[in-house]
């Protein structure tokens, strides 16, 4: 029986994006029902995931200290997926490596220098990959141009739409909602979500409230967002509610009037194609990834000034009113293009061919 290791660890991170690909991931693995290679799981938490999924997976424990020589996993695994591009836990032994590369951010958000630490332990990952998998087309041109990438077999792998069935009920609302249209947003308050446009594009949106959700105790949320929220005058109308769970996620996609995200940068972006899911207009940055996963339908902004904003919104959505049905239903049909049982199974595919 062949081993396969699944450097999953980030998985204890739920409320972020690689928390969310590894368990999906794992999910879809699962119901996969391999029987040719047993896939071992690295959590610090095993339990849940012993409960959810059983004698399936193999599970070992994560520890820190694995980070440094001494203390590397020292089992010689028949292929090692290092599940994204920061990870720190490496494989001791010389051994196939499939590494899944999600954005190169870090070159705008900590150097340019590609001698810098961050660049360099990400070079090393590439150096020893015997194929990589990239979640866009935009990951993998971004790496190709920043990173020199060793001639092994590259893969485009899209991530699946984590909300593939509707469960809210009837009966559910959020603690914290507007009986007003709104439109909502949702991911961790940083500088690349890029919030605070869409506060001073509501100055010109007044018959519109606006919901935030997402790890909101940062700095860019208690300083260029509040600050833009309360020189505009607009605290009775952004209705920040933090970090938010699956139920009320679905409650604000199914309610709001659009979802709007303005991200600077986006390794692929999940939470558009959960909002078509529900059949809702999406505003989105035209960079990075999202054009690639917003697709024809979805609207896009080219800049950032207020007015334009919101005129691109105003007209947006005169298009989706006077279209709807038919607008619903091509968001619903692309947002189902995007599901992580496809995803699993082209995985596994590059693991047999790394076996």
């Amino acid at each position: 029986m062949k081993h396969i290791f699944l450097e999953s660890h980030n998985i204890k991170n739920l409320h972020f994006g690689f928390g969310q690909f590894n368990y999906h991931l794992i999910k879809g693995l699962y119901n996969a029902e391999v029987d040719n290679f047993k896939m071992t799981l690295h959590a610090k938490d095993t339990k849940p995931l012993k409960s959810e999924f059983g004698d399936y997976f193999n599970y070992k424990s994560y520890n820190s200290l694995r980070r440094h020589r001494l203390f590397q996993i020292k089992k010689k695994y028949d292929v090692w997926h290092c599940l994204n591009q920061n990870i720190k836990i490496e494989p001791f032994f010389d051994i196939p490596y499939l590494l899944t590369v999600h954005d190169v951010n870090f070159i705008d958000e900590v150097s340019q220098d590609l001698d810098h630490e961050v660049n360099l332990r990400f070079q090393k990952k590439l150096n020893r990959s015997h194929a990589i998998t990239y979640i866009s087309e935009y990951a993998k041109q971004s790496t190709h141009q920043y990173f020199k990438v060793p001639d092994v077999p590259e893969y485009v792998i899209h991530n699946g739409n984590p909300i593939d069935n509707i469960t809210l009920p009837e009966t559910h609302k959020p603690k914290a909602t507007t009986n007003r249209p709104y439109l909502f947003s949702i991911g961790e308050f940083t500088d690349r979500k890029n919030f605070h446009t869409l506060v001073a594009m509501l100055k010109h949106l007044p018959d519109f409230d606006l919901i935030l959700s997402g790890k909101n105790d940062t700095s860019y949320a208690n300083g260029k967002l509040n600050d833009t929220i309360n020189q505009l005058d607009l605290k009775d109308r952004v209705i920040i509610t933090g970090k938010i769970s699956d139920l009320d996620k679905q409650y604000y996609l199914k309610n709001c009037a659009a979802f709007v995200f303005p991200s600077l940068r986006e390794g692929f972006g999940i939470p558009p194609i959960e909002a078509m899911r529900f059949g809702k207009p999406v505003f989105l940055s035209n960079n990075t990834s999202l054009p690639e996963i917003g697709g024809k339908d979805a609207f896009y902004w080219n800049h950032y000034e207020p007015e334009y904003m919101a005129n691109v919104v105003i007209d947006g959505l005169n298009t989706y009113e006077n279209n709807q049905k038919a607008l619903s239903e091509k968001y619903i049909a692309h947002a189902k293009n995007f599901n992580w049982d496809k995803a699993a199974k082209q995985y596994i595919e590059v693991y047999s061919s790394l076996l």
